[in-house]
């Protein structure tokens, strides 16, 4: 029936209603007062703009069911999983790394049961939760010693304040990075206690730069691989064996921070200036950090190998009560890092890796079986067309990869609007939109993906 603004009963009243009464029990009293008044303020707003109009039965079974709607919805998780097809592999605001299925596993086994997280089976006593993965690490990398922090910012805040805290550190001014969310490397290193000593210019630091730097209050060479910019022409930096000579002769630590980080070699796919973890512990650097969740593959952790006095160090640190991983982070970490290893072959068993690896052609593949269903279900603004997928994560900034994606228009709505749909759809997908279409980049989108955005698209269309 049509009303007005004195129609809209009192929320009392409408709790006395049976259906809604037995709302209160099911759900609680709170919740559904809650649903009731963000109803009613809708209605409210319209009645505002529009003056009369049709108003619900209060009393009826479909008002309340509609009010249990509004329950659930506020019930809803709000951290869900979304279809990525923006093309960018590593996305920080789509939670970075796609892990593994044995890595998911081996979170689920780990929260579902007790674990030995920090007692030795052998002994029967206390036991380390570093245990679990600093072998792997070791193996992989060939480090002496081994830690896992929950991030890498934290791993760089923990060893620099290990080792340099009330002393200072020489960095050059070119690689003196900021990363998402206005983090500085300048605010991280005042943060630890360590004073700052900036040596060269933006394009160009030599070797004699840092050793002009040193003296007797210098405890760490800190170098940090520019992992999500680059700085190109008139450019040179020293080679890491030439700064790990110097700290050596010098006495003091030569620490980088690698931000992303990789165990295996990713030029046969075409990405050539992300350096090998083991790599550069093989040229002398004493600490190197890296990232759990960007080209590992794996969960967010903060992962520092090296020398072994050193992690010993970090291990026995106040702070590391604080910063250390759980027991979810790290059961994901052990299980990825054991993809490594023979019978497994990373480049296959990680999605991140498998993405970057995979052949265009089954990418074109994969955008033309969407293309083709869509065409199927009536939707005519479909192509297929080249597109240009990123790593992502801060990693490897002006290398793409080849691509497809699936072009989608829809004439009742803007680009704008069916980016919103999708969002909005039970499965939300997650595209990219580029010259007044919406790009779904076939990349970063798995075989068992397809069906899902089929659905959405078909929902949202009215195919």
């Amino acid at each position: 029936m049509a009303g007005n603004l004195k129609d809209l009963p009192q929320i009392q009243a409408v709790l006395n209603h049976p259906s809604i009464a037995a709302l209160a029990e099911r759900y609680s009293h709170a919740e559904t007062v809650s649903a009731l008044r963000k109803i009613t303020g809708t209605l409210r707003t319209a009645l505002l703009a529009q003056g009369p109009i049709e108003l619900p039965d209060f009393a009826s079974p479909a008002f309340a069911a509609k009010v249990a709607d509004k329950i659930e919805a506020a019930r809803a998780p709000s951290l869900r999983p979304v279809i990525n097809a923006t093309g960018i592999i590593i996305h920080t605001n789509l939670g970075r790394a796609r892990m593994a299925p044995q890595a998911v596993r081996a979170m689920q086994a780990a929260g579902a049961a007790p674990s030995n997280l920090e007692l030795d089976l052998a002994t029967g006593k206390r036991g380390s939760r570093h245990a679990h993965v600093e072998k792997l690490i070791c193996d992989l990398t060939g480090a002496d010693a081994a830690v896992v922090v929950n991030n890498c910012a934290a791993a760089v805040l923990l060893s620099l304040m290990a080792t340099a805290g009330g002393r200072s550190v020489v960095a050059s001014r070119g690689e003196l990075i900021e990363i998402g969310g206005s983090f500085r490397l300048p605010d991280v290193i005042a943060q630890s206690g360590a004073t700052l000593r900036e040596v060269g210019t933006t394009n160009k630091t030599r070797l004699g730069d840092y050793e002009d730097a040193i003296d007797d209050n210098t405890a760490v060479l800190l170098k940090s691989h520019t992992s999500n910019f680059r700085i190109v022409g008139f450019t040179s930096s020293p080679a890491r064996s030439d700064l790990a000579r110097l700290a050596a002769d010098r006495n003091v630590i030569l620490i980088e921070d690698l931000g992303s980080g990789v165990l295996i070699d990713l030029s046969p796919y075409g990405l050539t200036d992300e350096p090998v973890v083991a790599d550069i512990l093989k040229a002398g650097v004493d600490l190197v950090m890296f990232s759990g969740d960007k080209l590992l593959g794996g969960p967010q952790a903060g992962i520092i190998a090296g020398r072994r006095d050193i992690i010993a160090s970090l291990k026995s640190h106040p702070l590391m009560r604080a910063l250390r991983i759980d027991k979810l982070s790290l059961a994901a970490l052990e299980a990825t890092l054991r993809l490594y290893s023979a019978p497994f072959d990373p480049v296959s068993e990680i999605p991140v890796l498998r993405m970057l690896a995979e052949p265009v052609a089954d990418v074109h593949h994969r955008a033309t079986l969407l293309a083709d269903a869509l065409s199927g279900i009536g939707i005519k603004g479909v192509a297929v067309e080249k597109s240009a997928a990123l790593v992502g994560g801060g990693s490897l900034p002006e290398q793409d990869l080849p691509s497809f994606a699936v072009a989608v228009r829809l004439p009742a709505l803007s680009p704008d609007q069916l980016m919103a749909a999708l969002r909005h759809s039970d499965m939300p997908v997650i595209g990219r939109i580029e010259r007044a279409h919406v790009m779904l980049d076939m990349r970063t989108v798995s075989d068992g993906e397809l069906p899902l955005i089929v659905t959405a698209l078909e929902r949202i269309s009215g195919s």
